[in-house]
């Protein structure tokens, strides 16, 4: 649920007053933002995914690769799979992109009221009139 624009503004008065008496905590948790993966990342990812599926089914197929009975060979696979599609997945945080709070409330706020034609302001404002019904 989005907040109102009071809320809004009450929430920008806040991290200002953070960023004003402590920057570096601020800094430190505020943390960064993710991009969307380039086409290069998840043909890496799915690189990784291939590579650990082979692994995974090479642990299984050969018995010589399990350790007491245990596949650490298949273990490893999939643990290579799931990093391959958690790298294809996601993106490069962006770090330092925003460094004091007024210009972070009136990015917010531009992408909020600027999103006129967006999805999830279409679906506010509809499901504002018919709650107003």
């Amino acid at each position: 649920m989005p907040l109102s624009d009071h809320e809004q503004r009450m929430l920008d008065q806040i991290e200002s007053a953070l960023y004003a008496e402590d920057p570096k905590f601020a800094s430190s948790v505020r943390g960064g933002t993710l991009r969307a993966p380039s086409a290069r990342r998840r043909l890496q990812g799915a690189a990784l995914f291939v590579v650990g599926l082979a692994l995974l089914v090479s642990g299984v197929a050969f018995p010589a690769t399990q350790i007491s009975g245990f596949p650490i060979l298949s273990v490893l696979g999939f643990v290579v799979m799931f990093g391959g599609v958690v790298f294809a997945i996601t993106g490069p945080r962006i770090v330092g992109g925003r460094d004091r709070a007024p210009e972070v409330g009136a990015q917010r706020q531009k992408r909020v009221r600027g999103s006129g034609g967006s999805f999830t302001s279409r679906m506010e404002d509809r499901f504002r009139r018919r709650f107003d019904e």
